[in-house]
Protein backbone atom coordinates (compact mmCIF):
# COMPACT_ATOMS: atom_id res chain seq x y z
CA UNK A 1 0.00 0.00 0.00
CA UNK A 2 1.12 3.36 -0.76
CA UNK A 3 0.22 6.91 0.40
CA UNK A 4 -0.52 9.64 -2.64
CA UNK A 5 -0.52 13.42 -1.67
CA UNK A 6 -2.65 14.87 -3.91
CA UNK A 7 -2.23 18.38 -3.96
CA UNK A 8 -4.06 20.96 -5.81
CA UNK A 9 -2.82 24.72 -6.08
CA UNK A 10 -5.44 25.59 -8.21
CA UNK A 11 -8.78 28.60 -7.02
CA UNK A 12 -11.16 27.48 -9.55
CA UNK A 13 -13.08 24.55 -9.82
CA UNK A 14 -12.93 21.38 -12.98
CA UNK A 15 -15.39 22.93 -14.81
CA UNK A 16 -13.26 26.15 -15.26
CA UNK A 17 -9.69 24.76 -14.94
CA UNK A 18 -8.05 22.58 -17.44
CA UNK A 19 -5.22 21.44 -14.87
CA UNK A 20 -7.73 20.83 -11.97
CA UNK A 21 -10.42 19.16 -15.24
CA UNK A 22 -7.30 16.42 -16.09
CA UNK A 23 -5.89 16.34 -12.54
CA UNK A 24 -9.29 14.71 -11.57
CA UNK A 25 -9.60 12.39 -14.44
CA UNK A 26 -6.07 11.07 -13.32
CA UNK A 27 -6.89 10.81 -10.06
CA UNK A 28 -9.89 8.78 -10.36
CA UNK A 29 -8.77 6.50 -12.16
CA UNK A 30 -5.73 6.53 -9.42
CA UNK A 31 -8.64 5.11 -6.92
CA UNK A 32 -10.05 2.64 -9.03
CA UNK A 33 -6.78 0.77 -10.13
CA UNK A 34 -5.15 1.13 -6.54
CA UNK A 35 -8.06 0.15 -4.08
CA UNK A 36 -5.47 -0.16 -1.52
CA UNK A 37 -3.51 3.61 -1.74
CA UNK A 38 -4.27 6.15 0.64
CA UNK A 39 -5.18 9.26 -1.12
CA UNK A 40 -5.14 12.41 0.82
CA UNK A 41 -6.30 15.51 -1.03
CA UNK A 42 -4.98 18.94 0.22
CA UNK A 43 -6.72 21.98 -1.54
CA UNK A 44 -3.73 24.55 -0.93
CA UNK A 45 -6.42 27.70 -1.30
CA UNK A 46 -8.07 26.02 1.74
CA UNK A 47 -5.40 24.88 3.73
CA UNK A 48 -3.44 27.17 6.38
CA UNK A 49 0.03 27.18 5.10
CA UNK A 50 1.97 29.40 6.93
CA UNK A 51 4.50 31.89 5.75
CA UNK A 52 8.12 31.61 6.71
CA UNK A 53 7.83 35.02 9.30
CA UNK A 54 9.57 36.89 11.94
CA UNK A 55 7.25 34.59 14.28
CA UNK A 56 8.58 30.50 12.57
CA UNK A 57 12.41 31.81 12.24
CA UNK A 58 11.92 32.86 16.46
CA UNK A 59 10.05 29.80 17.24
CA UNK A 60 12.44 27.73 15.59
CA UNK A 61 15.40 29.34 17.17
CA UNK A 62 13.41 29.38 20.58
CA UNK A 63 13.19 25.26 19.73
CA UNK A 64 16.66 24.61 19.10
CA UNK A 65 17.73 26.64 22.23
CA UNK A 66 15.81 24.21 24.31
CA UNK A 67 12.92 26.25 25.16
CA UNK A 68 10.23 23.85 25.32
CA UNK A 69 6.79 24.17 22.64
CA UNK A 70 4.55 25.32 24.94
CA UNK A 71 6.35 28.46 26.08
CA UNK A 72 6.73 29.66 22.95
CA UNK A 73 4.44 32.90 22.38
CA UNK A 74 0.98 31.81 20.64
CA UNK A 75 1.70 33.18 17.38
CA UNK A 76 4.58 31.51 17.28
CA UNK A 77 3.22 28.15 18.67
CA UNK A 78 0.62 28.06 16.22
CA UNK A 79 2.56 28.50 12.92
CA UNK A 80 5.51 26.12 13.94
CA UNK A 81 3.03 23.73 14.92
CA UNK A 82 1.16 23.42 11.50
CA UNK A 83 4.34 23.69 9.79
CA UNK A 84 5.24 20.76 11.89
CA UNK A 85 1.87 18.93 10.50
CA UNK A 86 2.34 19.87 7.03
CA UNK A 87 6.02 18.46 7.01
CA UNK A 88 4.87 15.38 8.73
CA UNK A 89 2.06 14.78 6.10
CA UNK A 90 4.21 15.47 3.46
CA UNK A 91 6.95 13.18 4.90
CA UNK A 92 4.50 10.36 5.29
CA UNK A 93 3.38 10.39 1.20
CA UNK A 94 5.05 7.82 -1.46
CA UNK A 95 4.06 9.88 -4.07
CA UNK A 96 3.04 13.40 -5.11
CA UNK A 97 0.82 14.79 -7.26
CA UNK A 98 0.46 18.69 -7.96
CA UNK A 99 -2.01 20.64 -9.80
CA UNK A 100 -1.43 23.78 -10.89
CA UNK A 101 -2.05 26.63 -13.74
CA UNK A 102 0.62 28.81 -15.07
CA UNK A 103 0.67 32.31 -13.44
CA UNK A 104 3.28 34.68 -15.17
CA UNK A 105 5.38 32.13 -16.57
CA UNK A 106 5.44 30.36 -12.98
CA UNK A 107 3.12 28.93 -10.22
CA UNK A 108 0.68 30.52 -7.26
CA UNK A 109 2.16 32.06 -4.78
CA UNK A 110 0.69 29.43 -2.69
CA UNK A 111 2.24 26.73 -3.43
CA UNK A 112 5.58 28.29 -3.40
CA UNK A 113 4.89 28.78 0.21
CA UNK A 114 4.06 25.18 0.47
CA UNK A 115 7.27 24.01 -0.52
CA UNK A 116 8.75 26.61 1.87
CA UNK A 117 7.22 25.16 4.22
CA UNK A 118 8.17 21.45 3.52
CA UNK A 119 11.60 22.07 2.74
CA UNK A 120 13.48 21.63 5.84
CA UNK A 121 17.03 20.69 6.47
CA UNK A 122 17.24 17.29 8.89
CA UNK A 123 13.47 16.25 6.84
CA UNK A 124 13.20 16.62 3.31
CA UNK A 125 16.87 17.36 2.61
CA UNK A 126 20.71 17.49 4.60
CA UNK A 127 23.83 19.38 4.75
CA UNK A 128 27.17 17.44 4.14
CA UNK A 129 30.91 18.97 3.59
CA UNK A 130 30.04 17.41 -0.04
CA UNK A 131 26.85 19.36 -0.36
CA UNK A 132 23.09 18.84 0.15
CA UNK A 133 21.40 15.31 -0.27
CA UNK A 134 17.70 14.71 -0.72
CA UNK A 135 15.87 12.41 1.64
CA UNK A 136 12.86 11.40 -0.02
CA UNK A 137 14.49 8.34 -1.93
CA UNK A 138 12.27 6.41 -3.78
CA UNK A 139 9.55 8.94 -3.55
CA UNK A 140 7.71 9.78 -6.88
CA UNK A 141 6.38 12.74 -8.15
CA UNK A 142 3.73 14.07 -11.12
CA UNK A 143 3.20 17.56 -11.97
CA UNK A 144 -0.10 18.45 -13.81
CA UNK A 145 0.22 22.31 -15.29
CA UNK A 146 -2.05 23.66 -17.85
CA UNK A 147 -0.58 26.74 -20.24
CA UNK A 148 -2.18 29.11 -22.28
CA UNK A 149 0.45 29.11 -24.41
CA UNK A 150 3.64 26.92 -25.65
CA UNK A 151 6.38 26.79 -23.91
CA UNK A 152 7.60 23.31 -23.82
CA UNK A 153 9.32 24.17 -27.04
CA UNK A 154 9.53 27.43 -28.83
CA UNK A 155 10.30 31.19 -28.46
CA UNK A 156 8.53 30.75 -25.38
CA UNK A 157 10.66 28.15 -23.13
CA UNK A 158 13.18 29.81 -21.81
CA UNK A 159 10.25 32.38 -19.78
CA UNK A 160 8.46 28.99 -18.28
CA UNK A 161 10.08 29.01 -14.28
CA UNK A 162 7.24 26.83 -12.51
CA UNK A 163 7.55 22.89 -13.90
CA UNK A 164 11.06 23.66 -13.96
CA UNK A 165 11.07 24.92 -10.42
CA UNK A 166 9.22 22.13 -9.06
CA UNK A 167 11.36 19.81 -10.65
CA UNK A 168 14.63 21.11 -9.49
CA UNK A 169 13.12 20.73 -6.14
CA UNK A 170 12.19 17.29 -6.34
CA UNK A 171 15.31 16.51 -7.24
CA UNK A 172 17.16 18.40 -3.91
CA UNK A 173 14.49 16.82 -2.15
CA UNK A 174 15.78 13.46 -3.62
CA UNK A 175 12.31 12.23 -4.94
CA UNK A 176 13.83 9.49 -7.39
CA UNK A 177 11.11 10.13 -10.16
CA UNK A 178 9.35 13.51 -11.41
CA UNK A 179 6.85 14.00 -14.66
CA UNK A 180 4.66 15.91 -16.24
CA UNK A 181 1.32 16.37 -18.01
CA UNK A 182 1.23 19.62 -19.77
CA UNK A 183 -1.87 21.25 -21.26
CA UNK A 184 -0.53 24.09 -23.21
CA UNK A 185 -1.40 26.28 -26.23
CA UNK A 186 -5.49 26.32 -25.62
CA UNK A 187 -5.60 29.93 -25.05
CA UNK A 188 -2.94 30.43 -28.52
CA UNK A 189 -5.26 28.03 -30.42
CA UNK A 190 -8.77 27.88 -28.97
CA UNK A 191 -10.03 26.44 -31.82
CA UNK A 192 -7.98 23.14 -30.59
CA UNK A 193 -8.66 23.87 -26.78
CA UNK A 194 -11.08 20.54 -26.29
CA UNK A 195 -8.83 18.51 -28.64
CA UNK A 196 -6.29 19.71 -26.46
CA UNK A 197 -7.83 18.76 -23.40
CA UNK A 198 -8.66 15.88 -24.20
CA UNK A 199 -5.31 14.69 -25.37
CA UNK A 200 -3.57 15.27 -21.66
CA UNK A 201 -7.02 13.33 -20.43
CA UNK A 202 -5.88 10.64 -22.23
CA UNK A 203 -1.75 11.16 -20.75
CA UNK A 204 -3.35 11.06 -17.40
CA UNK A 205 -5.05 7.95 -17.63
CA UNK A 206 -2.31 6.47 -19.28
CA UNK A 207 -0.09 7.66 -16.00
CA UNK A 208 -2.79 6.66 -13.83
CA UNK A 209 -2.09 2.86 -14.66
CA UNK A 210 1.89 3.21 -13.56
CA UNK A 211 2.37 5.93 -11.41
Amino acid sequence: MSNLLYITAHPLDIDRSYSMAVGKEFIELYKELHPNDEVVHLDLYKADVPYLDADVFSGWEKLRSGIPFNELLSSEREKVGRLAELGGQFLLADKYVLVTPMWNFSIPAILKTYIDAVAVAGKTFKYTKEGSIGLLTGKKALHIQARGDIYTEGPEANREMGHSYLEVMMEFFGVSSFQGIIIEGQAKFPEKAQEIKEKAIMEAKEAAKSF
